[in-house]
């Protein structure tokens, strides 16, 4: 399942992501959006978790909590 993790602090990094979220499972694939210009963390990120049920429990558990001083925001990424 693909997750849209918004609000983060300009500080997190992929390898923080990752982290967190494999706390709760697999994480296939982790991809902080950057800015092309600066290289800076436009603040939100994808993340590939192949386990349903993993996946949910991230979302349960991570949505709303504080990482690096900001409260993120976890859920599923429309499909397009």
């Amino acid at each position: 399942m693909k997750l849209l993790v918004r609000n983060l602090s300009r500080t997190t990094s992929e390898q923080d992501l990752r982290t967190l979220f494999t706390a709760h499972g697999k994480v296939t694939t982790c991809n902080l959006v950057l800015d092309k210009e600066t290289g800076q963390s436009k603040g939100f990120a994808f993340l590939e978790m192949p386990n349903d049920i993993e996946s949910k429990s991230a979302i349960k558990v991570l949505n709303q909590s504080t990482v690096d001083k900001s409260k993120i925001r976890v859920k599923y990424a429309d499909e397009k």
